[in-house]
């Protein structure tokens, strides 16, 4: 009986409450369980006032709308990714190949602790978007809406110009970089 009273003193030590005073999930145990969950991996890309790309690393997006064509990204408050789209208005999609860790390891790092330049060029586009090259996929969107939830905004944007390319995506899953292993099999839809 001991031992469960531990569990229980345990389980409670982790949990913290709200703002509203309601007890939450382990915040540790929450991050382990969004591991679990295989995506691929981007860099989301701005303009500073100066003209020089920022860019995150993220796999908080997703296609919204087809008719119009909307995409969104969630951005954590504290990143400078959140400043430059909120204030421009503007951002760009890169959906990495499976060859380009070394960008997603770059643009992950926060811009202090980034050094030299990320391992692949980056073009600007005649709308003024950029675009990492070699990337399987492209998407230059302007701001159709903005979400504020929690620590994060979900930035909706409408794609005006997008590009993709064959290849292999970038894999995350349980916080490491991964491959698709096979050409996975086509879906039996009925």
């Amino acid at each position: 009986m001991s031992n469960v009273c531990n569990i229980i003193r345990a389980s409670h030590k982790a949990a913290s409450t709200n703002s509203k005073g309601r007890v939450l999930p382990d915040t540790d145990k929450f991050r382990k369980a969004w591991a679990k969950f295989a995506t691929g991996v981007s860099v989301i890309t701005s303009i500073e006032e100066n003209g020089s790309v920022h860019g995150m690393a993220a796999n908080g997006i997703a296609s919204v709308s087809l008719d119009p064509m909307l995409v969104l990204v969630c951005v954590d408050h504290r990143r400078n990714t959140y400043r430059l789209i909120h204030d421009t208005g503007r951002f760009a999609i890169n959906i990495l190949n499976e060859d380009q860790d070394s960008v997603a390891e770059y643009y992950a790092r926060p811009p202090e602790g980034r050094i030299g330049q990320p391992d692949a060029e980056i073009e600007i586009t005649d709308s003024g978007a950029a675009r990492v090259n070699g990337s399987l996929a492209f998407m230059d969107c302007t701001v159709h809406d903005e979400v504020t939830q929690g620590d994060h905004t979900i930035f909706i944007g409408e794609v005006k110009n997008l590009g993709v390319r064959d290849g292999r995506p970038l894999i995350f899953f349980e916080s490491k970089f991964n491959k698709v292993a096979h050409d996975g099999a086509e879906p039996k839809w009925g």
